[in-house]
């Protein structure tokens, strides 16, 4: 039985928030730079910005550190969010500082920082859609799988990361869990292949594979795939986005894994549907591809009704996708065992495996 669990009242973080916030506390920081970070120096005359990752000295007119260089028992608000936020308060500690996540501290301030659209967005998605993701949740195949969406539901319904506890940043073992179970002949579509990274693993874990096609509109991450898969075989390239049928729509490019569809791109790109590109049987989909994974599903129904693939779906670019992919696939094929799997402490990178019955 899926369970909710609200925000409990947290005294610490209460606490904390009111020493931050008084002109004659400990020196105030705040962990990492983006907008969220920014959002907080404009509410409050921090001492600086902690960062370990940038030969960069200041921003927003303060100066930026390393976590070794702020003074012991001083304050610090995390801003770091999508991938290893517990990782983040963990390095606060063993430095000797004070710390406290973005989430709790926007609740327990009372200043008027932004809300992480995502959460907020996926709130009021969980209050709608309870009944359906109860459903999902027993249509899970395992207690690991029950035991992710159970988390990863109270964490967007909450913003409490102590629902994430035991989850880490495993991203070097996403997309290729055993239970996949792959074969000798597998031919792989590898949708929004980047930097070919994912297939190689794919090769690394299935090395008598049949072919692989990488799909990746950005030429700029094309090119670095055909580098990095040069010495491999039987792999086709393919300069296109995915999506239900052949058009040609914007595309924000950066040469960054977050390469996307968008209204306000400045490139035009071609997409195309994978039954409208791959002629043969294909065994393994894994889609990554920044929220157009639905449309891209649409584009393979051929593919899935007849050659009864694999499916490795990224389920988080869209707060409701967690329920509207699984939703789609099984009206397809109603014949998949379904899992799930998580691969940060954040919001980032939750998979939804589709795994064929008998």
């Amino acid at each position: 039985m899926l369970t909710l669990h609200p925000e409990r009242h947290d005294p610490l973080a209460a606490e904390f928030c009111a020493r931050f916030l008084s002109r004659t506390s400990a020196p105030r920081y705040v962990l990492g730079r983006n907008s969220y970070a920014a959002s907080i120096a404009k509410c409050v005359e921090i001492d600086g910005f902690i960062d370990d990752f940038t030969h960069d000295t200041g921003f927003l007119g303060k100066p930026i550190l390393k976590m070794d260089q702020v003074p012991r028992g001083s304050l610090v608000v995390s801003a770091v969010i999508f991938v290893v936020p517990l990782t983040a308060l963990a390095n606060l500690t063993s430095h000797g500082l004070l710390g406290l996540d973005y989430f709790k501290f926007k609740n327990y301030s009372g200043l008027p920082l932004p809300d992480i659209g995502f959460l907020t967005d996926s709130r009021e998605d969980i209050e709608t859609h309870l009944p359906i993701y109860q459903s999902l949740h027993e249509r899970m195949e395992d207690a690991e799988s029950r035991r992710v969406l159970e988390h990863l539901l109270n964490f967007r319904y909450s913003g409490d990361l102590t629902h994430m506890l035991g989850f880490e940043n495993a991203q070097d073992r996403q997309y290729f869990e055993g239970f996949l179970d792959l074969q000798p002949g597998d031919v792989f579509v590898d949708a929004g292949g980047f930097d070919g990274q994912t297939t190689a693993d794919f090769i690394r874990n299935c090395p008598d594979y049949g072919a692989v096609h990488l799909f990746e509109p950005d030429l700029a991450n094309l090119a670095l795939a055909r580098s990095n898969l040069s010495l491999q075989r039987d792999i086709h390239f393919h300069a296109l986005g995915l999506a239900e049928s052949n058009k040609t729509l914007r595309f924000s490019s950066g040469g960054g894994s977050a390469s996307m569809v968008s209204e306000t791109g400045d490139v035009i790109i071609s997409v195309a549907a994978i039954d409208n590109v791959v002629a043969e049987p294909v065994s393994l989909i894994k889609m990554d591809i920044e929220g157009a994974e639905g449309a891209a599903l649409t584009g393979a129904r051929a593919h899935i009704l007849q050659d009864h693939p694999k499916l490795a779906i990224c389920c988080y670019h869209k707060f409701d996708d967690l329920w509207k992919i699984p939703e789609q696939v099984l009206a397809m094929r109603d014949d998949y065992s379904v899992y799930l799997r998580h691969y940060t402490e954040g919001l980032h990178e939750t998979v939804v495996y589709f795994i064929p019955r008998g």
